[in-house]
C-alpha cells in the first residue's frame, strides 16, 4: 500500500529556496511539515498543509516545497496508481487560487527519483487582493487513482528526475 512520508531534510532545504535564514529556523519548519490527511472518513483527496506562513501577493505565482514524497512499493500494485494533486476548492471559489500546471501527476515511480520524488506544488493568485495563508492550513490536495495503459502503448523505460525529466 502506497504512502505519504518526508523527503530528507537535506532535500527539503535545497529545494526550499529561502534563504538567509538560520539553519535552526529552518529545521524547525522542516520538523512541523504534516503529512497529507484526509479531512473527512469519506473525503477523496488527503490535504497538503502549508509548511510556512505565505502571504501570497495577487498576480503572483509560488512554489512551494512541501516537503513530502509519495512512495510505492516497486513490483506491487501500487505501480498501477497516480498521484493526482488538485487545488482545495475553497481557495479556488474564494480567491481563484489554482495550481500552476492545472493538474499535478506524481507518477508510481517518481519516488526513485534523485530528488527523493519530493512533490513541489506550484501555486498562482491571479486575483487583485494578496491571501494570507497560514502555516498549517490546507492548500492542495492529493488522490490516488488506477488507471490502466492501453495495450501497444506500454513502456519499459525506467526514471530519474523530476518536472518534465520523463520527455527528454
Amino acid at each position: 500500500m502506497s504512502r505519504f512520508e518526508k523527503v530528507s531534510y537535506k532535500r527539503w532545504k535545497k529545494d526550499c529556496g529561502v534563504k538567509g535564514l538560520p539553519d535552526r529556523e529552518l529545521r524547525e519548519w522542516y520538523d512541523a511539515i504534516r503529512l497529507p490527511q484526509q479531512a473527512t472518513a469519506s473525503s477523496a483527496g488527503c490535504d497538503f498543509f502549508m509548511p510556512f506562513n505565505l502571504n501570497f501577493e495577487a498576480g503572483s505565482k509560488f512554489r512551494i516545497a512541501t516537503g513530502i514524497r509519495w512512495v510505492t512499493d516497486p513490483g506491487s500494485e501500487d505501480r498501477g496508481k497516480v498521484l493526482l494533486i488538485y487545488p482545495r476548492s475553497g481557495l479556488g471559489f474564494k480567491y481563484g487560487i489554482r495550481l500552476s500546471n492545472t493538474v499535478g501527476v506524481i507518477d508510481a515511480d517518481y519516488c526513485d527519483s534523485d530528488n527523493e520524488g519530493h512533490i513541489i506544488i506550484s501555486l498562482e493568485n491571479p486575483s487583485s487582493v494578496a491571501v494570507e495563508l497560514p502555516e498549517g492550513k490546507p492548500f492542495a490536495q492529493g488522490i490516488v487513482v488506477k488507471y490502466e495503459v492501453p495495450d501497444g502503448a506500454e513502456s519499459s523505460e525506467g526514471r530519474n528526475g523530476g518536472f518534465g525529466s520523463t520527455d527528454r
